[in-house]
C-alpha cells in the first residue's frame, strides 16, 4: 500500500500480510514518520510526530507498534548509548540502503556512514564468510556502529 501521497516503499502491504498482520492506520502514521525522516528517532520522538496528525494515537500504540516493525524486520532498533531506543526503516528513508552509524560521543549526533568503498566492501564480506564458517551460521546482516569525536567536538 503506497503512502498517502502515492509514494513510499512498495513492499509494505506484502510485508505485512505476510506476516498476518493489517496494515492499520496507526501502523501506517508511524511508518509515514520514519519514511519522512533521515533521523534515527525515539518512541517518544515518533510519538510527537504522530500525535501532530493522529492525536488519538497514543505512546503505549507507538511503542507497541515499533516493536512490532522491529519483529517483522520493517524497522531496525539502535542503541546508540544514550538511554533511548532509536529507530529507522530498514530499507531506509528515501532509498538509502545499508549503512553504518559514526556516533559522537561528544554532542550523540549520529552520521550515516553510506560511501563504502571496494576495500571496506571485501573486507565485510570476508568476516561473513569466516565467522558464517568457523561458527556454522547464516548471517543475514549486520550492523556496525563505531563510536569516536565529530569533526565539531575534536
Amino acid at each position: 500500500m503506497p503512502w498517502k501521497d502515492g509514494t513510499g516503499p512498495p513492499w509494505l502491504q506484502g510485508k505485512f500480510k505476510g506476516c498476518g498482520y493489517r496494515l492499520t492506520v496507526p501502523r501506517q502514521a508511524i511508518l509515514d514518520v520514519l519514511n519522512s525522516t533521515t533521523e534515527h528517532l525515539s518512541a517518544e520522538d515518533t510519538y510527537l510526530k504522530v500525535h501532530k496528525v493522529h492525536p488519538a494515537i497514543g505512546l503505549t500504540t507507538v511503542y507497541r507498534t515499533l516493536e512490532l516493525l522491529v519483529q517483522t524486520g520493517m524497522v531496525f532498533k539502535f542503541d546508540f548509548g544514550d538511554g533511548r531506543a532509536r529507530y529507522e526503516l530498514s530499507e531506509g528513508p528515501k532509498g538509502i540502503g545499508h549503512h553504518h552509524h559514526l556516533v559522537c560521543t561528544g554532542c550523540g549526533r549520529i552520521i550515516d556512514y553510506t560511501d563504502f568503498i571496494d576495500e571496506e566492501v571485501e573486507l565485510l564480506k570476508r568476516t561473513e564468510k569466516g565467522l558464517s564458517k568457523k561458527y556454522n551460521f547464516k548471517i543475514t546482516n549486520h550492523m556496525i556502529q563505531f563510536h569516536g569525536l565529530c569533526e565539531k567536538c575534536q
